[in-house]
């Protein structure tokens, strides 16, 4: 029985068959358009020709490895990325979500899991292309249908991610928001995401947002607080 899904294509990158192989019948299996690469390049290229609306990854490529492609993923476009890793400790978690992943799935993994997660990015990507929103605080500018933000007039550059992080805090003014908030607002899992994705990211907004970093504040032992200059516009 075909499984009901908001993903329309997904592409899948790995180098080994039977993984590869597995990992497409889970999405073939829920109705989800395939296309697969077994190295990096050729995944670049099946990107920038196929526009998926998700790229599965896993990091043990030839030639061009997953941190690589992932690299040369995020100069050209915003799309969500799902990793596959073998890694379960903390720094390559983080250094994953640094390089811009925007979630990850550590080996081995279950069916379900795999697909609900890959759902759950396309369902926060679809939700910034509806939205028409228009923040203005003074300080801090967002029009989300552009997808483009600036502090004191200046253009920004920021990943998707810290796109939707921005947006949770920008969206609850002056309110304390718990780890597990944030994880609900930004990341839709407030269940399979974890405190260091949130402190990461969190840490990479205030870098973006150079002159007005001090806006996001920690509460230590509660979370963090987005204090506008201003009541928005």
């Amino acid at each position: 029985m075909m499984c009901p899904t908001r993903i329309e294509q997904v592409l899948v990158v790995e180098d080994d068959d039977a993984v590869r192989a597995a990992v497409c019948a889970v999405f073939e299996r829920a109705g989800v358009r395939v296309s697969q690469a077994a190295d990096g390049r050729s995944a670049l290229r099946k990107l920038y020709e196929q526009r998926p609306r998700l790229v599965v990854l896993d990091l043990g490529l030839p030639e061009l490895d997953g941190h690589a492609t992932l690299d040369r993923i995020r100069d050209v476009s915003d799309v969500p990325v799902l990793v596959l890793t073998g890694a379960d400790g903390e720094v390559e978690k983080v250094r994953l979500l640094r390089a811009g992943a925007d979630d990850y799935v550590t080996k081995p993994f279950g069916r379900q899991e795999l697909l609900a997660r890959a759902e759950a990015l396309v369902r926060r990507a679809g939700e910034l292309e509806v939205a028409e929103e228009v923040y203005d605080d003074g300080c801090v500018r967002i029009d989300v249908k552009a997808r483009g933000a600036w502090v004191d007039g200046e253009p920004i550059s920021l990943t998707a991610q810290e796109f939707r992080l921005l947006l949770a805090f920008v969206r609850h003014p002056n309110n304390v928001l718990s780890y597990i908030q944030l994880l609900d607002l930004a990341w839709g899992d407030m269940h399979g995401g974890t405190r260091d994705q949130v402190k990461v990211y969190v840490g990479y907004l205030r870098r973006r947002l150079g002159a007005a970093r001090h806006r996001i504040e920690t509460v230590r032992g509660f979370g963090y607080r987005y204090t506008p200059c201003r009541n928005a516009s």
